[in-house]
């Protein structure tokens, strides 16, 4: 487990709060592999067991017990300002399967719950249970979810709704907070322990240099810096990008007002709550750096053993200035291939910012657009491509859609070979809100028909599927602004 009980504030044993009636709503088969549990003909656990454990109400299956639950602290910066401590108010890390952590979201108060009352509601769960597997599915490093379970227990939250328990896996549920909540406290024992962990569990390519923690500050760097590129490439946000949010292993995590982008709109805002825009979906990039920087301040009284403070801020200034630079190189590479780019050539930077600052004006579908561009063939008059008519400017879409197939001329580019892999890079189904929307409205009347279908499409997002065409389409015009609060 990421926690060892020392005997300091690390953690705390916490035991999940039981749910009256627990009923399955939602389970993930492919999760389960990952810990290795026998499934029935039903696809859920043939130890029935296992839904008493997964709502908090039991430690123990006939196989798997988990003796020492445990919550842990940590702290943070939530938009932009200096939080102070925090940590798992609702998340109960129930142990280790498999090199996987089992842990409950919202299976009742711990010790950092403050004034929240421990538990989640259905609604974001099923949200968060669906974008797991989704995002795993496209290839996205994240968390999983391997289960959903319900009960009748009130809940409020802006209404009254009821409570869910989501099961998430990861090897590791370390993130950002955790550094800079030792390094707050100068706890350097603590802050050692953590790196150490981390480079045993996860980094051991860091174990040989010369400067294991500063290498291990990179790497973290590094998978966040490709992490929210892949985000911009499939036009998903995040919504609350707070440091305390921010996987070490540089997954995504804490699923909240997430969205997908329909329209494409550079400064989208999915989370209402979030009025300034900071986590918009252009700004992300820069919001995880700054991000790294807070990183980097917990690592600061990691490198001063060795060096001077002085030297140790220079070195990890060093690091955090590559960031940007990873971070270009695979966005660029990413949206190259997006476009069916098999070379780099002067100008395609250019004709991608063109193309984006095209749909933007127009508020053309991200993903729909994407797919579709796939389609286009070289021998084809510009004004014959169907996809121009969603676009205002057509003279300006026009000119582009040139350049484009020029371009594509310039590397011989061959239409059926190119298709193939644009489809591979290109999804054909996201999480769209309104489809989420859909599956909620339906489990609150206890039909989670809706949760299974999403799961079984959204696990393979690249594919054709053409018995469900309907939801690749972009949302109609009734359902195009589902808004998402971080209220979950």
């Amino acid at each position: 487990m990421a926690f060892t009980l020392s005997g300091d504030d690390a953690c705390q044993i916490t035991h999940p709060s039981p749910i009256p009636n627990p009923y399955w709503v939602a389970f993930s088969p492919a999760a389960a592999k990952l810990i290795g549990l026998e499934l029935n003909n039903a696809g859920l656990p043939s130890d029935s067991s296992w839904l008493e454990v997964l709502a908090g109400n039991s430690l123990a299956t006939t196989y798997q017990q988990f003796p020492r639950p445990i919550s842990t602290a940590y702290s943070g910066h939530q938009f932009g300002v200096w939080a102070g401590q925090l940590g798992d108010g609702r998340a109960i890390l129930l142990g280790e399967m498999n090199g996987q952590e089992l842990q409950l979201k919202g299976a009742g108060k711990t010790m950092y719950s403050r004034m929240g009352d421990g538990r989640a509601v259905l609604r974001s769960s099923i949200r968060e249970f669906l974008c797991s597997e989704a995002m795993h599915a496209l290839g996205i490093p994240t968390t999983r979810a391997l289960a959903i379970v319900g009960s009748e227990l009130p809940v409020r939250r802006e209404t009254m709704e009821t409570a869910a328990v989501c099961t998430r896996l990861a090897p590791s549920f370390l993130r950002i907070g955790h550094f800079e909540h030792y390094a707050s406290l100068q706890n350097v024992v603590r802050l050692k322990e953590l790196a150490d962990l981390l480079i045993k569990d996860h980094y051991p390519e860091c174990q040989t240099n010369t400067e294991p923690y500063l290498e291990l500050f990179k790497r973290i760097c590094e998978r966040n810096a490709m992490l929210v590129a892949q985000w911009q490439a499939v036009g998903f946000c995040h919504g609350v990008l707070n440091s305390d949010n921010i996987s070490a292993l540089g997954l995504t995590m804490d699923y909240g007002p997430f969205g997908f982008l329909d329209q494409f709109e550079i400064d989208h805002i999915c989370n209402h709550s979030d009025q300034g825009g900071r986590y918009a979906y252009h700004r992300q990039p820069q919001i995880m750096h700054w991000n790294m920087a807070c990183l980097a301040s917990g690592f600061l009284p990691l490198l001063e053993p060795t060096h001077d403070e002085q030297k140790a801020q220079s070195l990890l200034r060093e690091v955090l200035e590559t960031f940007p630079v990873t971070y270009a190189q695979a966005w660029q590479s990413l949206f190259r291939q997006k476009l069916g780019f098999t070379t780099e050539q002067e100008g395609d930077i250019r004709l991608i910012e063109r193309l984006l600052q095209a749909m933007h004006d127009s508020k053309v579908d991200f993903t729909y657009f994407f797919r579709q561009l796939s389609g286009v063939r070289q021998d084809q008059v510009v004004q014959q491509i169907s996809l121009r008519d969603h676009f205002v400017d057509r003279n300006g879409i026009d000119q582009w859609f040139t350049d484009y197939l020029t371009r594509l001329k310039a590397e011989s580019s061959q239409d059926h070979p190119r298709k193939i892999a644009m489809d591979l890079i290109n999804p054909k189904y996201i999480l769209r809100n309104h489809l989420a929307q859909v599956a909620i409205d339906k489990a609150k009347h206890h039909d989670f028909s809706e949760i299974t279908t999403l799961l079984e499409i959204l696990s393979k997002p690249y594919d054709e599927q053409s018995a469900h065409e309907r939801y690749a389409m972009p949302p109609p015009p009734d359902l195009e602004k589902v808004e998402v609060s971080c209220s979950s």
